[in-house]
């Protein structure tokens, strides 16, 4: 049974909305969200520094429930950026060493923990995609992603993906046909507007991909996705490991961007200092970026849950070296 009245820190958090609003408007809102968020439950698939963000929000915001997927092991480098890990458990599974700390954070979430990663194939994906609400693949592969984006849609489930890559990082979501409420004009003030009920329909990844970059501006044309990562991984299994990677990393995305038709006085290659960096940090994780990914990740998974404001459409990429971040349309109309 969800509580009739707002907090104390609650009313405070939420002065100004409830002075415009009012009191009774407000905790009609907030109560509203809170239903959703408790009866939501969310599957996150890899324990990595951007889905130890994600976690940390959504389960302060109150979820029902929270299902965790990874079967690796603790390691050292987990202990830079994944803040529910310690020294004493490396070589402990991911999930097992996490799941107090997580719980601590909000008693009132349930924390479930798979310690395998044979539930994303066949029927036992299936299965657990059915019984959860929205599903969050972290730091993945591209043809992975693919096919677990493509299982989310034939459940009709809300998908998305996210990851870093060094200093680099991005979001993808897939949210079939996604209602939500916002504001009909943003221009006049809060007391004038009047929410009103919209939709946007969002292609799977498989099609994002193929969005025609002669259609994009140059800034995200450089920066819109990590499609010569993925492809690199797909060559070799594995991300770049140094310098030693820059040339092949440089050849796989020129070729990528000549056979994607872009306007040469758009792009001609790919910048040099981008595949530099990307060779050199791909394989690491920062926490600074971690932080500004998983937390974009899950305020936007909120947003999707509590069906207020339209999510990111459909695709952000954001660059530690600028300190930027951009969004594009890929495919979606």
């Amino acid at each position: 049974m969800v509580d009739a009245t707002l907090t104390e820190e609650e009313v405070g958090r939420l002065d100004r909305q409830i002075r415009v609003w009012g009191f009774e408007a407000q905790q009609r809102l907030v109560l509203h969200f809170q239903r959703l968020m408790r009866n939501a439950t969310i599957l996150v698939v890899q324990l990595k520094g951007t889905a130890t963000e994600v976690i940390k929000n959504i389960v302060l915001s109150g979820i029902g429930k929270l299902v965790i997927m990874d079967g690796d092991e603790v390691v050292e480098e987990d202990l830079g950026s994944g803040f529910f890990f310690r020294d004493e458990d490396v070589g402990k599974k991911r999930v097992d060493a996490a799941k107090d700390r997580i719980e601590s954070l909000n008693p009132l979430v349930t924390v479930e923990t798979i310690t395998t990663f044979a539930g994303l194939e066949g029927p036992d994906f299936d299965a657990t995609i059915q019984r959860v609400d929205l599903v969050c693949v972290t730091d993945w592969n591209r043809e992975g992603l693919v096919r677990l984006n493509d299982a989310c849609r034939r459940l009709g489930k809300p998908f998305y993906a996210g990851g870093t890559y060094g200093v680099l990082g991005y979001i993808f979501c897939d949210l079939l046909k996604h209602e939500y409420v916002a504001p009909n004009d943003r221009s006049v003030p809060k007391d004038a507007q009047k929410n009103i009920k919209l939709s946007a329909t969002y292609p799977p990844l498989s099609e994002a991909l193929r969005h025609r970059w002669t259609a994009l501006t140059k800034r995200q044309t450089k920066e819109v996705n990590p499609a010569a990562l993925w492809e690199y991984q797909k060559l070799h299994s594995q991300l770049p490991t140094g310098a030693a990677d820059v040339a092949e990393l440089q050849s796989i995305a020129d070729a990528m961007i000549s056979a994607a038709d872009v306007k040469k006085q758009v792009l001609e290659t790919a910048p040099a200092e981008l595949i530099q960096s990307l060779s050199e940090t791909a394989r690491s994780e920062f926490s600074p970026v971690c932080a500004i990914v998983g937390g974009m990740l899950a305020q936007d998974i909120l947003k999707t849950l509590g069906a207020r404001d339209p999510p990111i459409a459909n695709f952000f990429t954001f660059d530690g070296n600028t300190g930027a971040g951009t969004v594009c349309r890929m495919s979606m109309p």
